[in-house]
């Protein structure tokens, strides 16, 4: 009973629940159809309001505007009077010191005309001595050439008696490109130098595609005995490499010579005449003739005091007591004198013109010093543009400059 009276109570309340409901929604529609209506009204009315702003605003704007140009104009016209009574005091003004100026400028007229004859004169007196410097020049390059054309002249008759027998040779060589025509020529060109200089000994060359350096010269003294070999590589490049170094003491230990030689026209960076480097003598063409003089005597004499002292030293301390003597370092210091001795001839001559061009400098410095105080008095009075007084283009000037 309990249970079905529950059952009917829930079913009315429920009856109940979706009455009430559907009444909520019927007011909720009608409250929101109300709202909306008054949206639209308030909507209408700040329309018409807005419009009315507008209109009010624009007036406003148009009135400010009509007032603004006006007060405008009179001031424009004002300034307008006062400037044209500025101009014509500027313009009396300016016809005061137009005559002003055209007395300045006859003046400046005169004063530059005899400034370009002291000038001329100036410029006149340093193209002779130029002229007269250049000329000498001249002549000590004509008789350095000269010079240096008979000396080419005889060393070419010389090559040429001394290579007949090879010019077939040469002439294939020649077809391989200039580098390598270079570098066989210098190697053609000292075999012929060591076999000419010292005739007992034997100078083998060594092969094309052949492992080793260019030439082996055998010394032999005057009894026709075998002191020792010296191993010759030529190069001719314009820079030298490290790695021939190696390259040549590799060989001269395959090979089984005594001393090691690179002659070449590129020097490395350390060294500018002859000298032993890491074990290897360097020297260039010039000096291997000297070179071989002295590196054959010491392998004769280290021969010969080997032969005398057999048996009694090792074959290293007496090229090291020769090396360290009074006669290997007589022979040397005889070298470097003669080195020192064209250096400081060479030195000499470069001391003498850079005072020269010293003298000449300081002389284009005064000049240019009084060409330009007077182009400052002149820009000051006529202005920049007036008169070009320019002794230098802008190019030249900075040229000038930066040297």
């Amino acid at each position: 009973m309990e249970d079905a009276v529950s059952e009917e109570y829930k079913k009315e309340l429920r009856e109940k629940m979706k009455e009430h409901i559907g009444k909520l929604h019927e007011d909720f529609a009608k409250k929101e159809q109300v709202l909306l209506q008054q949206v639209q009204q308030k909507e209408t009315e700040y329309t018409a309001r807005l419009a009315e702003e507008k209109i009010k605003l624009q007036q406003s704007v148009e009135d400010t505007l009509r007032k603004s140009i006006h007060a405008d104009f009179e001031n424009q016209l004002k300034l307008l009077q006062q400037s044209n009574k500025d101009n014509e005091l500027k313009l009396q003004d300016a016809r005061a010191k137009q005559l002003e100026y055209m007395k300045k400028e006859q003046e400046l007229k005169n004063k530059e005309q005899e400034m370009d004859i002291q000038i001329q004169k100036t410029l006149l007196a340093e193209r002779e001595k130029i002229a007269e410097e250049m000329r000498k020049l001249e002549e000590q390059k004509t008789t350095t050439r000269e010079m240096e054309y008979q000396l080419k002249m005889k060393e070419m008759e010389k090559q040429l008696e001394d290579q007949k027998k090879l010019v077939d040779q040469m002439k294939r060589k020649a077809e391989q490109g200039s580098m390598q025509m270079q570098g066989e020529v210098q190697e053609l060109l000292l075999e012929d130098l060591l076999r000419n200089n010292f005739p007992f000994d034997q100078v083998n060359e060594v092969g094309k595609g052949a492992k080793g350096a260019d030439c082996i010269q055998t010394v032999r003294n005057q009894f026709g005995q075998e002191c020792g070999k010296i191993i010759y590589e030529s190069k001719r490049t314009q820079h030298f490499s490290g790695e021939w170094i190696e390259k040549l003491k590799a060989d001269m230990r395959a090979t089984g010579t005594d001393i090691a030689v690179i002659v070449t026209q590129a020097m490395p960076k350390d060294m500018d005449q002859f000298g032993e480097k890491e074990g290897v003598w360097i020297c260039s063409f010039a000096e291997v003739n000297a070179l071989a003089h002295i590196l054959r005597d010491s392998i004769i004499k280290i021969y010969q005091a080997a032969k005398s002292q057999e048996n009694r030293g090792d074959k290293m301390h007496l090229l090291y007591n020769y090396l360290t003597g009074n006669e290997f370092a007589g022979q040397w210091k005889a070298i470097r004198e003669g080195f020192l001795s064209m250096k400081l001839s060479i030195q000499k001559e470069r001391d003498a013109m850079e005072k020269i061009w010293k003298s000449r400098e300081k002389h284009l410095e005064k000049v240019l010093l009084n060409a330009a105080h007077i182009r400052g008095s002149v820009e000051g009075i006529a202005g920049q543009d007036s008169i070009d007084l320019n002794l230098l283009e802008d190019e030249d000037k900075d040229n000038l400059l930066g040297n």
